[in-house]
């Protein structure tokens, strides 16, 4: 169930907002004279939002590559991998 507090709550309840979004990994909803306004979460539910949907943006371009025919073969694929982490530990 989505937490709901007014942009008055905000202000005057500020660290226990806060507190919340960090202990529950939730956002919290806030309203404006009584309509959505805005959506507060912690950095940390932020960044793995985010993570997520650029994961989504790869897998989506990925899709649609195989879709026109740009592919390789797995163990091309995984050579190129292996020299790159080789690479990044030099």
């Amino acid at each position: 169930m989505p937490n709901i507090k007014s942009s008055t709550d905000l202000r005057n309840n500020y660290n226990d907002i806060s507190t919340f979004c960090h202990e529950s990994r939730e956002p919290v909803f806030i309203t404006k004279n009584g309509r959505g306004d805005l959506v507060v979460m912690s950095i940390e539910t932020y960044e793995a939002l985010s993570g997520k949907l650029e994961l989504y943006r790869l897998l989506d371009e990925g899709r649609a590559a195989v879709k026109t025919g740009k592919k390789r073969p797995l163990q091309e694929v995984m050579k190129d991998i292996k020299r790159d982490i080789s690479h990044d530990q030099i």
